[in-house]
């Protein structure tokens, strides 16, 4: 029997160098976009830049720009879809398509970093309830751009007098349907949200910890090392969209912990909406656990990513402990005894991390690998103390307990 293989598209990735985003940072934006191609079984085999004050507002990138994106596309079949770092208006989308499809030239997909992050969400949604979420978050983020479907029918007139052309009426024929299919999927989401609301209620005063973190930083492997489960765990973008919540005991001391669906720069809005839910364990919790990738080459910005959406979805300040992971994955390249430049992230060695950042963080700030399990014992020491500050103050009679038996 023949094997066939699934088809596997390639694709270019544009980006901009703008005053408030330097070339350094454009690059280190595209390796995550690549990532997410990657992710979602996407080839990247091409990058292309440009320099502009802000994006055209007609095409994003300047006529010239798409002009050689174009001639590589003619140049190096297959092309299959063409993927740009920010998002894109419907106008900016359909001018791109009219430009670089034409004919004598196979026909090109044109999508953007959100529209790939919600394709690679409905890829890996398993439950019912993920998979509701992202469909929903899909078809608002679709719904102003249906026009460029039926742009070959704008304009035309219907007979016997009628003043809408086909075009428009398939418009509105679908965007009715997906109307009505966002507000059955919200009708089905509030459902859930209460489902959720009544489990968590039910769950009692047991001590919440949240997981959280950007995308593949090791929260999962860090699920599974601490609750000594079995969670889905892989090297790549979006690994797990449902949360999961195990009960952990550290000593004597049970607690829940929950592994929440990953955050990352330029979240799509839709996305944040759906999840409404996975986003209440964060709201919810008593204790975060803020997981960084200290190997990421960007991870400062990460952090901040993750703390700003935090600040975003929590109306008070949480307790906070911040979990550096991979330090197996730390890379450290000494500086030149007679380089002048100043020293770059690149030249601080792990030690010199952990300083400055416990400075800053205090007790409140670990190095680990959960891969090698490095430190481990003293991540459940702190995680012990302080999940048993926050026990005590809920239950004040229950401190003679832990103290007898720390005595014993």
């Amino acid at each position: 029997m023949i094997e066939i293989k699934p088809y596997i598209e390639h694709a270019v990735l544009v980006g901009l160098i703008t005053p408030n985003q330097p070339e350094d940072r454009t690059k280190e934006y595209l390796d995550e976009l690549a990532f997410l191609a990657d992710t979602h079984g996407i080839v990247p085999v091409k990058r292309f830049t440009q320099r502009l004050n802000l994006p055209i507002t007609a095409t994003y990138v300047g006529e010239g720009k798409l002009d050689e994106i174009d001639q590589y596309i003619a140049e190096h079949h297959p092309i299959d879809v063409v993927i740009f770092d920010d998002e894109l208006s419907p106008r900016q989308i359909r001018n791109i398509e009219k430009a670089l499809n034409h004919k004598g030239q196979p026909d090109v997909r044109v999508i953007d970093r959100t529209i790939l992050i919600l394709e690679i969400f409905l890829q890996r949604a398993q439950t019912s309830y993920a998979k509701t979420q992202v469909e929903m978050a899909h078809l608002q983020y679709m719904l102003p751009r249906l026009t460029r479907m039926w742009s070959h029918l704008d304009r035309q007139r219907g007979g016997g007098g009628t003043n809408r052309g086909m075009g428009e009426t398939q418009i509105e024929a679908d965007k009715r349907v997906i109307g009505q299919r966002i507000a059955l999927l919200r009708e089905q989401l509030k459902t859930i949200d209460k489902q959720m609301a009544t489990q968590r209620q039910h769950r009692g005063k047991m001590v919440r910890v949240a997981l959280v973190g950007y995308t593949n930083v090791g929260k999962s492997t860090l699920m599974n090392l601490l609750s000594k489960s079995e969670v889905f765990a892989e090297n790549k973008l979006f690994a797990t969209l449902d949360t999961t919540v195990r009960k952990v005991t550290i000593e004597n001391l049970p607690f829940l912990l929950s592994d929440t669906v990953g955050f990352i720069r330029k979240l799509p809005h839709h996305l944040v909406e759906s999840f409404k839910s996975t986003l209440d364990e964060v709201r919810e919790a008593d204790l975060l656990v803020h997981v960084v990738d200290i190997s990421h080459p960007n991870f400062e910005e990460q952090y901040e990513v993750v703390e700003q959406t935090i600040a975003d979805i929590c109306k008070e300040d949480k307790p906070t402990i911040v979990i550096f992971n991979k330090i197996d994955n730390f890379t450290y390249i000494p500086k030149e005894e007679d380089d002048l430049t100043p020293i770059q992230r690149e030249n601080l060695s792990l030690e010199d991390l952990e300083k400055s950042w416990m400075a800053r963080l205090g007790d409140d700030c670990i190095f680990i690998s959960a891969k090698n399990k490095d430190n481990i014992d003293a991540l459940r020491a702190l995680l012990y103390d302080r999940i048993k500050a926050i026990h005590v103050k809920r239950y004040p009679y229950n401190d003679f307990l832990f103290q007898q038996y720390e005595n014993d």
